[in-house]
């Protein structure tokens, strides 16, 4: 239980028993149980969708039957692919904002096909969000869905093999952190052409506390929590971390700092992915006053310099132990 300005709030991580247990004492409840990792979608579908779905059914249900407000962590994720993606790759209309820029009342959720199991994690996001949206349409529930938009800073997911399983692929900020305190080329998937936009962690927090003490103007509300001035290609992020990280470690650079390769081969069958995903802030900023300050630069400094602090020197141990014969 987390206690903040006088409300008792508890947030779901993954543990329904203690869930049960400790709710009753909450006025508020921050659902952030989640399996949100992009590798695991293809390579763990059912526990996707029962981790983003099933497992939250129990949650909007007791707060809706128990007049508990819920805040309920959606994705980004929920707008699948734009509707400029499917226009010809020269075509003027797909420079329009109106084809590429996210809004949650009024942008379409568009998915791959069912083979893509990709799409696993997003569409049980959308549905327990429809399902969360119901209950407070027929059965009076308070909730506030957050679309989180690429929160990255430091201590965000592992860096493999050293607080995490070797075989494990963290989400990108992680997977990049990763090869640079190893001195490894940073993958491409697919040449890194996919558009995101990046939020500092501590603007992100200001807006779920903005949330959590704000019930009258949040409440029946998705919003958008990202930044989009940091807008970038997958592969102008992998730039800009292998600059930011030779300032902050003092190292230069490897001679070939980034490498291609096929989705297939990173994620394996079944991946697809979004082209764009540069959030409306609008709403949020209507309701609540909020914008995210922290330009991409000096959040990337911020995390890098944590990340070679913490592991630049456990990840030299780890690589200069003696291979067992």
């Amino acid at each position: 239980m987390y206690v903040h300005v006088n409300v008792k709030l508890f947030f779901i991580l993954n543990c329904e028993c203690v869930f049960f247990n400790l709710c009753c004492f909450a006025s508020q409840t921050i659902n952030l149980a989640a399996i949100c990792t992009p590798a695991d979608y293809n390579t763990r579908p059912l526990d996707t969708i029962y981790s983003n779905f099933i497992d939250a059914l129990p949650v909007v249900k007791y707060c809706s039957e128990n007049n508990k407000r819920l805040i309920h962590f959606s994705t980004c994720e929920v707008y699948g692919k734009t509707i400029g993606s499917f226009l010809p790759k020269d075509h003027p209309l797909r420079q329009d904002p109106e084809f590429y820029v996210l809004k949650e009342d009024v942008s379409p959720c568009i998915f791959g096909s069912i083979e893509k199991q990709r799409w696993s994690y997003a569409c049980a996001k959308q549905l327990i969000e429809r399902l969360v949206y119901a209950e407070g349409a027929e059965n009076g529930l308070e909730f506030t869905i957050v679309r989180p938009f690429n929160w990255i800073g430091p201590r965000m997911d592992f860096i493999p093999g050293i607080d995490g399983p070797s075989e494990g692929v963290p989400r990108v900020l992680a997977c990049f952190s990763n090869n640079l305190l190893r001195r490894e080329p940073l993958k491409l998937v697919d040449g890194g052409e996919s558009q995101r936009t990046f939020i500092y962690i501590k603007d992100a927090i200001e807006a779920v506390l903005l949330m959590i003490e704000n019930p009258e103007r949040a409440n029946g509300h998705i919003f958008n929590v990202g930044n989009p001035n940091n807008e970038v290609t997958v592969r102008q992020l992998a730039e800009m971390m292998t600059e930011v990280y030779a300032k902050v470690s003092g190292e230069t650079a490897i001679e070939s700092p980034t490498i291609d390769v096929s989705s297939k081969e990173f994620y394996g069958e079944g991946y697809d992915d979004s082209d764009k995903r540069i959030p409306d802030m609008t709403i949020i900023n209507r309701q609540l006053g909020w914008n995210p300050k922290t330009s991409l630069w000096d959040l990337l400094e911020s995390t890098l310099t944590y990340q070679h602090t913490t592991y630049a020197e456990a990840i030299k141990k780890a690589t200069s132990k003696p291979v067992a014969s």
